[in-house]
């Protein structure tokens, strides 16, 4: 299914898997959630589930498999949705496929001051330079982060960047998910 390249670690391979996914539904998508599993435990803890999902046997040990979840409300905000989640322990992590529209750091000094949310978030759609920005975001339970960025007009796998901090307030959002 995935082009992701080898060489990156398995939560990266994880991350560009999903964004490669939510790339083809094409955009103007609701934000997607996904729970993160060790694909050789769902193997041998539900052989039924791997056969369905299509995993042979061949993925690596340490891969990760992304199972999307129910539908992200649209009616409520995103921080509070995440704060209402809890996962299973067979759960190692979990991602978010999320769009927005971003600014340049050189943008920053013309935001005026004062705006309420929903007049910031109007102010950036009119905004000249804004980008549409899709960001794919995973978590694992022991910390580690990894990222995915599309931008609508650099709509090309080639062109996706990733990082482990490129998004940290939703990495952080993610991990609180895990918290006890």
């Amino acid at each position: 299914m995935s082009n992701t390249p080898m060489a990156a670690s398995p939560l990266t391979r994880a991350v560009l898997e999903i964004d490669e996914y939510t790339s083809g539904l094409g955009w103007d998508q609701p934000a997607r959630l996904f729970a993160l599993v060790d694909t050789a435990r769902l193997r041998a803890q539900e052989p039924g589930l791997a056969a369905q999902l299509g995993l042979d046997g061949e993925q690596e040990a340490a891969a990760f498999t992304p199972i999307e979840q129910d539908e992200v409300p649209a009616d409520k905000p995103l921080d509070e949705f995440l704060g209402t989640i809890a996962w299973p322990d067979a759960v190692v992590g979990c991602a978010l496929a999320v769009e927005r529209l971003m600014l340049p750091p050189s943008a920053e000094a013309s935001v005026p001051e004062g705006l309420g949310e929903a007049q910031l978030a109007k102010w950036v759609a009119q905004h000249p330079d804004r980008q549409e920005v899709r960001m794919t975001v995973a978590v694992l339970r022991d910390g580690a982060r990894e990222s995915a960025l599309r931008l609508r007009e650099k709509d090309s796998a080639t062109e996706v960047l990733t990082g482990s901090d490129l998004v940290p307030g939703l990495a952080e959002a993610l991990a609180a998910t895990f918290a006890e």
